[in-house]
């Protein structure tokens, strides 16, 4: 099976149905339409013609980045795409973003080790991240 990342921002409808069937949270058509064009990164992986990856970027451009939307479909999962996907937002992030800049990610599960192989570590005792949902 060949595999292509290319950078862009997934469309409306491939980022729900990615983040759906990945088992994260659904957002709304509203939301999407709303949030992704504020993207400051992002790389796709396509497999005979179809977005069957994702991943983002989101951030003020200077002095904070978040990485996001981590989402493999899950029959193309265990095949090494996710880290392709990490792969190529932290290099875009070393090339691009300033050496000052603060890039975060909130891990879940396992995928906890799949970030630490590029540098990630957990921020505690020193840090605590903490989130809230919104409705």
């Amino acid at each position: 099976m060949s595999y292509e990342l290319i950078s862009g921002t997934p469309s409306v409808e491939d980022y729900r149905r990615l983040r759906r069937v990945a088992g994260l949270s659904e957002k709304s058509q509203a939301a999407a339409e709303a949030g992704l064009p504020n993207t400051w990164h992002a790389v796709m992986i396509r497999h005979d013609g179809r977005t069957i990856g994702m991943g983002r970027v989101i951030g003020d451009g200077g002095t904070a980045f978040q990485i996001v939307d981590i989402a493999v479909e899950p029959e193309h999962q265990g095949k090494g795409l996710g880290k392709r996907i990490v792969a190529a937002l932290v290099e875009h992030l070393r090339v691009h973003a300033p050496a000052s800049a603060y890039v975060s990610l909130i891990a879940d599960g396992d995928a906890q080790y799949l970030y630490a192989k590029y540098g990630f570590a957990p921020v505690m005792p020193e840090s605590i991240g903490m989130g809230m949902r919104i409705g």
